[in-house]
Parts: structure tokens; sequence; C-alpha cells
């Protein structure tokens, strides 16, 4: 048979026969004797997997289910807890729990190894992230019955209100690692307007037991006017600072600081020697600490704060240090 002899073979769907002496069924036999092995090669079956892994979680909404049907709550103290880098769990008097930017390591690989182990199944009744980064977004890893990623607006609940206000993350590395500069490796703009997705950012104001608490998480130091305006009175401010700067530079988060005016600050995304590996280019965050007027490195990775005693506070720097729990 020559080249110019073949012809296209019309095939019809809805009768099996094409034309004399020629059938699907003999079309495939053909091809596959011809070795077009994708023709015949069998269909390999596989278990279908939910991407999702939540609904293995242990424990139930029982505990959410008790706060939602109390009347009323009592005044006492915040508890705070912190589970290294940017992860801190905030404990209502009432008993109502929010945890905030939980970690995880880069699924790609792309950044490297930065925890020492997967974040803690803890058991809380909300998960917050301020953004999509690895290292705040493992929002899969607590036992939690609510998931609030990157919310923005107001949320009540028991004796909680969470209020957050969209903003952007830090886009120019004011350290000695250029860790932005990658963004442009990737083609894509890393500062607004035209930032890509992954550099939106929410901070979230907690209020609870009298305390509001501003989680910064990994903010510009320089957001429009309106935010500061927004957020309001700060009692508690969580800040990423650490010893490479690789968030904030000592002199941006200073004057956050001082435009804010906080009774507590507490350091964050920082080198934790519990959690947190070198690779991750962080450094611990002491150099920043002990250049402040007062300041306390916490004896464990939990404290408890009573409106009464913050309103008596100045700009009172309390880091958690190497501590942070694992469980």
């Amino acid at each position: 048979m020559k080249k110019d002899d073949l012809k296209p073979t019309k095939v019809d769907g809805a009768t099996d026969a094409m034309r004399p002496g020629l059938s699907r069924r003999s079309l495939f036999m053909a091809a596959g004797a011809a070795g077009v092995a994708a023709a015949a090669t069998p269909l390999v079956s596989t278990p279908a997997g939910a991407q999702s892994t939540d609904w293995k979680q242990s424990g139930n909404n029982n505990h959410v289910i008790k706060l939602q049907e109390s009347a009323s709550f009592p005044d006492g103290e915040v508890g705070m807890d912190f589970f290294g880098h940017c992860a801190l769990k905030i404990t209502s008097p009432g008993g109502a729990t929010v945890l905030f930017d939980p970690w995880r390591d880069d699924p790609s690989g792309a950044w490297g190894l930065w925890f020492k182990y997967k974040f803690p199944e803890t058991r809380v009744d909300i998960t917050m992230s301020t953004h999509t980064h690895f290292d705040h977004d493992a929002i899969d890893r607590p036992n939690s019955t609510m998931v609030l990623d990157r919310m923005v607006g107001t949320f009540e609940f028991a004796d909680l209100k969470i209020t957050g206000f969209a903003d952007k993350h830090a886009c120019v590395a004011p350290g000695w690692y250029p860790w932005t500069n990658a963004l442009k490796e990737f083609g894509a703009e890393a500062c607004p307007p035209n930032n890509v997705g992954h550099m939106d950012m929410v901070t979230y104001v907690v209020e609870t037991g009298g305390i509001r608490t501003l989680i910064w998480g990994d903010n510009r130091h320089n957001p429009a006017d309106g935010f500061w305006e927004a957020i309001g009175r700060v009692d508690v401010l969580t800040l990423p600072v650490d010893g490479s700067q690789h968030i904030l530079s000592y002199d941006q988060a200073n004057a956050i600081v001082e435009r804010i005016k906080p009774k507590v600050v507490i350091p964050t995304h920082y080198l934790g020697e519990t959690s947190t590996y070198t690779l991750s280019t962080l450094t611990p965050a002491d150099e920043w600490v002990k250049s402040q007027k007062s300041h306390k490195t916490l004896e464990g990775p939990s404290m408890k704060l009573a409106a009464a005693d913050v309103a008596g506070m100045d700009k009172e720097f309390m880091y958690f240090g190497h501590h942070a729990h694992k469980e």
C-alpha cells in the first residue's frame, strides 16, 4: 500500500459497522498489531483519595456546641500559647480557642527544610491563617472545628471577636538575605498593586477578656493611613522580627511599636531551637528584644494576661525564646 492510497476512516459511534470488512473491533486489533501500545494498555485501578484529611481528625464539635449554648461568659485571664515561628493560640476567659498561622515545610522543596517536625495536631475551636506562605498555612494540621482562612471582616463567637484587615505582605527583604528577589526569578511581582496573590495579607485584631491583640503576620511596615485608623487600640502586638531581619528590620519594627503604642509586644517569626532549623536562614530575636527598654524572656511556651495588669504596662516585650509547644 502506498502512502498516497491512505484515506481517513470515518467512525460511526452508533453502529459497529464502518465499511465492508472493517469494524471498530478490527480497527483496535489492527492498531495493536501496528504497535500503538496505548490502545492496548489496560487501565490500572487506583483507590480514590480525598485531598483533605480533616475528616480523619479526632474529637468532635461538642465544645463548640457548649460555647454556642452559653448565655454568659466569665471575666478572667487570656491565655497565650506559642507553637514556634508565628503560631500562637489564644484562649478566651470562657475557654474558646483560636490558633493563628500553623506552619509546615514548603511542599515544593524550593525553600528548603525549615521545621524539625510536623505541626502538632493540637485541638482548637478555630484555626486562622494570615496568608498562603508555607510557614503560615498548615491549616489542615490542627484538630479544628472551624477554619477561617484569610478572613476579612468580623467574626464573633462565644467571648471572642475577631476582625480581619486586608493588606499586603512585606515585599522588600530588609535583611542580609534578599529572599523577595526570588519572585523576580519566577517572573512575578512582589509589591503592590500588581503583586501575586500569595503576597496578600490579612492581619487580625482579637478582642477577648478586655484585651485587644493584633496579629501582624508578615504584613508590610507601611500600610496606608486607613489601616492604622481601622485597627484601633492595641494592647498586645505580635511582630515578625529576627536577627536576620527577614521580614521587618529593627528600625521598621520599632517605628510600628512607636506608632501603635501597645502595652505588650510578642516577637514572632524567629529561629527557635525547639522547632526551627538554621536552614530557614532565620536567627533568634534576642538582639532586638534586649535592645528594648523593658523586656522579659518567658520561662515556657505559655502565659496568661489579665486586662488590669496589661493596662499598667508600656511596650513590655514578652519573648518566648526557644520555648514552643510540641503537642
